[in-house]
């Protein structure tokens, strides 16, 4: 019996068992469940081990770092001022704070882990005699496992049947070529399979792996989107302006010479107010909710951040085979060669597919035969399965005394082989071509005594008919400013067959002619141009999307389903990977499709740009609070020597501002109808006219408190407290709209009760002087009023912003387009 060996561990789960330690391993039945379950306990889980950082050190981490540090030493002051008052208040803000923000990030992390689950690699296993698909980490030393193309190795493996393996090592070992392997080679986890099928003998698994000794889990830290830079630009543009105006703040109050610890408590929660304290919440936050959703609509993610690629993505570069077709090959009429029977054939190709595993094409030829009852008597005495550079299958069968040698594939191949005289190869390449007009695939078979001379068959006619659902959802898609661009390594005369059924268009160019001659962007306008593009290879699909994304000028989704589509996948600026892909295309994926067809991804694009839409309306939301609440400050320091509101109004405005601000997640949002990609300009114009608007309100109604009612200071202070609070929040359901205000899509009902209910509460506590001092229900009604009466005034000045940057760009668009056309008649 053949028994695994092991190299030695460093540390971590049990040593791995040596030849003396481990019971023989039955190759022809696997491990029995009972002594499975055994090791797993034994060895561990196979997979690697992740640093986890315990929920207390994880809380405790909210209490570490510059905002935390400011809000603490404001705290501090306090104590040493003597205001217990504001230390309780002050250290309030501190708890809800880490509370909220360790919640909301428990619940982001919960939800990635869910979906890491269900994205968890497979394996072939053979246990208690039967082959059965496993979870990869269920994996135990002595597991017999069976590796075919397109594959990732799931452990360290020892190769003991089969005739060949190439697999890519290059994550592991930095070489770049597929290495080849045979009988008694080892291959290890984490590399992929490229060509050729084998069965191996595990040998170690999780941490004790080579890929688990020499590396560690990394997480995806680090890698932001477009979208994500450019709201940390804003994040960074507030808290350097803030400081700024904080700084000015405090030296006027020095030149004025007020109390500097008062002066200093009072710049520090200002500081810790006005800077976007919940940006890191709100991101993941959104991405985490987006990302359950999609998976509930059958698309998993893989990587957060694509999400807000995909409502980018302008063009879709879509596989025929099973995604714009079923995937469920049909035999048509049989077309057998001269002094052929078409049983002949048909028995011919039968015997030269995989019965046991078949893929496609050998079940749709299995499916063909009237009886599968005749195969039992051949005996297989050796399978040769289809890669992509053979292009063909090869059986060799014995019945009886006799052997004799059966093989299908490719008609170009297979007539390679069988050498026909001129005329008659010229006459099946004819048939072939008549064939794909009408959307027939043909597979061609030949018979050979020796494995030398062949005898060709005939040819088998295949066809993949388009989904149900393919020319409805390319029609929604392309609606949506998204357009679909067809790819396959079959004939043009399929492509164009397919392509005029689904409404594509019938301009289907082949690799030759889109790259041939071309360079730069002339390789991209040939493919824009196009319906599609046909007789791809995996390299030819790489540099499509290369060619779109040249100078920014695209963003290119990209699906895909077998090992050779990985470099396009991880290409494209949303590489997704359909439904039955293999585990290296879902590996290089961003997006993961678990129902069949495209609509999953018309669905996930309209997700993604509601995404989009909340993460604009938080962020001028923000810009525009900030500027609100510190331009009003600084001014009224700096003019009337008055301090608006108290250090405590500060913190109970960053606190009762906190909680819509996270329902911005789970908010309705408008679907834009076409890509959207990040407008600076458009968010930052909208945000600053309300924030000016707003500190235009808020000293009319300062300038009304004061010199018509001449009302004390305290009180005045509450009054700009409440006012601050309601105009705030109402200030959201301006930023998420882009029409009026009362326009839909109306605000969620978690958004609008968590608004509404917050500034309830501020109400209650101005009124009857909780923490403030009281101004009473005549004073409040008053301040609600004055905040509702500015509302259609906000929504009247973002709508005429929103339409002059607009109309601005549309006419810089429109010179820019002048002047090229000018330049190009030249």
């Amino acid at each position: 019996m053949l028994k695994p060996n092991h190299d030695e561990t460093k540390s971590g789960a049990a040593a791995p068992p040596t030849e003396t330690q481990m019971p023989d391993t039955d190759l022809e039945q696997g491990l029995t469940t009972e002594v499975a379950q055994s090791r797993l306990t034994q060895y561990g889980a196979n997979a690697l081990t992740e640093e986890k950082i315990s929920p207390l050190k994880r809380l405790l981490l909210y209490f570490w770092g510059p905002i935390p540090w400011m809000i603490e030493v404001a705290a501090g002051l306090s104590l040493a001022l003597g205001d217990w008052g504001d230390f309780a208040i002050i250290a309030a803000m501190l708890l809800v704070n880490a509370g909220v923000g360790f919640w909301q990030e428990n619940k982001a992390n919960n939800a990635i882990e869910l979906l890491k689950q269900r994205l968890a690699l497979s394996a072939r296993v053979l246990r208690d005699g039967a082959w059965k698909t496993l979870p990869a980490r269920e994996l135990v030393p002595g597991d017999v496992v069976s590796l075919r193309l397109g594959n990732v190795v799931p452990a360290d493996v020892k190769l003991f049947r089969g005739d060949y393996l190439s697999v890519d090592e290059s994550a592991l070992t930095g070489e770049s070529l597929p290495v080849d392997k045979k009988i008694g080679d080892q291959t290890y986890s984490g590399a992929i399979v490229k060509l050729g099928e084998m069965t191996a003998l595990v040998t170690a698994t999780g941490m004790s792996t080579y890929f688990g000794r020499t590396a560690r889990l990394v997480e995806e830290a680090g890698t932001k989107s477009h979208f994500q830079r450019a709201v940390l630009k804003i994040g960074n543009f507030l808290i350097f302006a803030t400081l700024a105006l904080v700084a000015l703040i405090v030296l006027v109050a020095l030149f004025r010479q007020t109390a500097f610890l008062e002066t200093l408590q009072f710049a520090l929660i200002l500081t810790v107010a006005a800077i976007p304290v919940a940006l890191p919440a709100v991101l993941s936050v959104t991405m985490a909710v987006g990302a359950e959703k999609l998976a509930r609509l059958k698309a998993i993610v893989s990587r957060l951040v694509s999400i807000e690629e995909l409502a980018g993505v302008d063009v879709l570069c879509a596989d025929k085979t099973g995604t714009l077709t079923k995937n469920e090959l049909t035999l048509g009429n049989a077309l057998p060669a001269k002094d052929v029977k078409a049983a002949e054939l048909i028995l011919a190709a039968a015997l030269a597919s995989n019965k046991d595993d078949p893929d496609a094409i050998d079940a749709a030829v299995l499916a063909g035969m009237t009886s599968t009852d005749d195969l039992d008597v051949y005996s297989l005495v050796k399978f040769t399965p289809f890669d992509p550079v053979s292009k063909r299958t090869e059986a060799t069968l014995r019945k009886g005394d006799q052997t004799f040698h059966a093989t299908k594939g490719a008609p170009q191949v297979i007539l390679d082989l069988a050498s026909p005289g001129k005329d008659v190869r010229q006459a099946i390449e004819k048939q072939v071509d008549e064939m794909a007009a009408q959307g027939y695939r043909a597979i061609a078979a030949a018979r050979s005594d020796d494995g030398e001379h062949w005898q060709y068959l005939g040819l088998l006619p295949i066809f993949d008919p388009p989904r149900d659902d393919s020319k409805q959802t390319i029609s929604e898609t392309v609606k949506m400013g998204v357009a679909v661009k067809m790819i396959t390594g079959d004939h043009e005369a399929i492509a164009r067959h397919i392509a005029a059924e689904l409404g594509l268009g019938s301009t289907i160019l082949s690799a030759d002619d889109v790259f041939d001659g071309a360079a730069g962007n002339n390789v991209a306008r040939r493919i824009e141009a196009a319906s599609g593009v046909a007789r791809v290879f995996p390299e030819h699909k790489h540099k499509i999307v290369k060619a779109l994304q040249a100078d920014g000028q695209h963003i290119v989704g990209m699906t895909g389903d077998g090992v050779n589509d990985a470099p396009a996948l991880k290409q494209a600026d949303v590489g997704i990977a359909v439904s039955g892909a293999t585990d290296a295309a879902r590996a290089a994926a961003d997006l993961v499709l678990t129902a069949p067809g495209l609509s999953v991804i018309t669905t996930a694009i309209e997700e993604a740009r509601r995404i989009f839409e909340r993460m604009t309306s938080y962020a001028t939301y923000r810009i525009a609070e900030t500027i609100r609440v510190l331009l009003f400050m600084t001014l009224s320091i700096l003019i009337f020597d008055f301090y608006p509101v108290t250090a405590v109004m500060i913190v109970l405005l960053a606190m009762l501002n906190d909680f819509p601000i996270m329902m911005i997640a789970y908010d309705n949002a408008e679907v834009a109808p076409h890509p959207v990609r990040w407008d600076m300009a458009r968010v930052l114009s909208v945000a600053t006219a309300l924030g000016v608007s707003g500190v235009v309100a808020s000293f009319l109604l300062f300038w009304y408190a004061e010199v018509i009612m001449k009302l004390p200071r305290e009180t005045i202070q509450t009054l700009v407290f409440l006012k601050l609070l309601v105009d705030g929040h109402l200030t959201i359901y301006v930023t998420r709209n882009p029409h009026w205000f009362w326009s839909r899509p109306f605000p969620a009902a978690r958004l609008f009760f968590t608004s509404e209910g917050t500034q309830v509460v501020g109400t209650l506590m101005a009124v009857y002087g909780v923490l403030v001092p009281p101004i009473g229900w005549p004073l409040a009604i008053a301040v609600w009023v004055y905040a509702l009466a500015w509302l259609p005034v906000s929504s009247a000045i973002a709508r005429s912003v929103r339409k002059l940057v607009v109309s601005g760009t549309a006419r810089h668009a429109q010179h820019v387009t002048r002047i090229g056309q000018s330049l190009h008649h030249k």
